[in-house]
């Protein structure tokens, strides 16, 4: 397959390429800078130049493509305080790929985030693949765009990542930001008694999941990047102060913004969730470390202070909360 791929020079992306190219398949790569050009084409993808508010650049390369795969994010936007004018933009860029392969039965493999499930106050049993919030929900609202075109034609798709995607690859998800801030703060916090449960995935094991989608998954198939269900949040803290040495802290959900800046409302957020119909559906078995032995390996402790001002963690990690 010919696939356009954007956000490819990214963190998913990084991991994304290779596991396409290993298949067999020809990437279309999206670049807007100079710098993620040279990347994409030292990778071994062709590369299209522009941005997301290039609506007729996405839509040709859509059309000229066997499939899509979308994940970008206007964070430019982020960083200005514009969360809203990013929402807006997304849509814009997944409906002029979306209508460019309307009826053709191509892939459209677009990504969300577990987290949503959470904030839905679906806590008290695992979040599963047949859960999704209904039309006019703000935080679901990319993936209901990307899933309304299995009505029109397309073989649409969405994968919900888990909240922590972690790697060697992961430079601004929302483990660098905790180690940002706990550096910051001199402890490493978390909220309450900690007990609340975000779910983790190796990068690889999502690019694999990634690659299963656009190549089968069915048109409306909602399927969860999740290998680890549900990781206390205190044993997050706890593995992340002791790798920089640093006490651990409970703090209140007053005293969180000053411990963990955006992260504040996210990290008291119960998402227990499950991919046991991902499996089924596609053959996924996800082989990658846990998260607790990835940060123990040491990889994360080996960086600066979090970069941006504390907004590392808002860029590339703030699609994988948006459904």
């Amino acid at each position: 397959m010919r696939i356009f791929v954007t956000g490819a020079s990214g963190h998913i992306g990084s991991a994304l390429i290779p596991e396409l190219l290993g298949a067999g398949h020809q990437i279309l790569g999206l670049a807007r800078s100079d710098a993620s050009a040279d990347k994409l084409t030292a990778a071994g993808a062709e590369v299209v130049r522009g941005g997301l508010d290039d609506l007729n650049v996405l839509a040709r390369a859509a059309g000229e493509s066997d499939g899509v795969i979308h994940l970008a994010f206007k964070h430019d936007l982020v960083y200005a305080g514009d969360m809203a004018g990013a929402a807006v933009a997304d849509s814009k860029a997944i409906k002029a790929m979306g209508t460019a392969l309307e009826g053709s039965n191509k892939p459209l493999v677009g990504v969300g985030g577990t987290l949503m499930l959470g904030m839905m106050g679906i806590h008290d049993r695992p979040g599963t693949e047949t859960d999704f919030a209904p039309e006019g929900i703000p935080v679901a609202s990319r993936e209901n765009d990307v899933i309304a075109f299995a009505d029109h034609g397309v073989r649409a798709s969405v994968v919900r990542f888990a909240p922590v995607v972690h790697s060697e690859l992961d430079k601004e998800g929302f483990v660098p930001a905790l180690i940002g801030f706990a550096r910051q703060k001199r402890s490493a916090a978390y909220v309450g008694d900690g007990s609340n449960r975000w779910p983790a995935v190796n990068t690889q094991d999502g690019a694999t999941l990634l690659r299963l989608a656009v190549e089968s998954a069915s048109a409306g198939t909602r399927l969860h990047g999740v290998a680890e269900n549900g990781i206390a949040f205190k044993d997050i803290a706890e593995t992340i102060g002791k790798n920089l040495g640093l006490p651990v802290a409970s703090v209140t959900p007053g005293e969180a913004p000053a411990y963990l800046n955006f992260l504040a409302g996210l990290a008291a957020v119960d998402n227990p969730a499950s991919s046991d119909l991902t499996r089924e559906r596609c053959g996924w078995g996800p082989t990658g470390v846990g998260l607790i032995e990835d940060l123990n390996e040491g990889h994360y402790f080996g960086r600066g202070e979090c970069r941006r001002a504390g907004l590392c963690g808002s860029l590339s990690a703030l699609p994988l909360v948006l459904g």
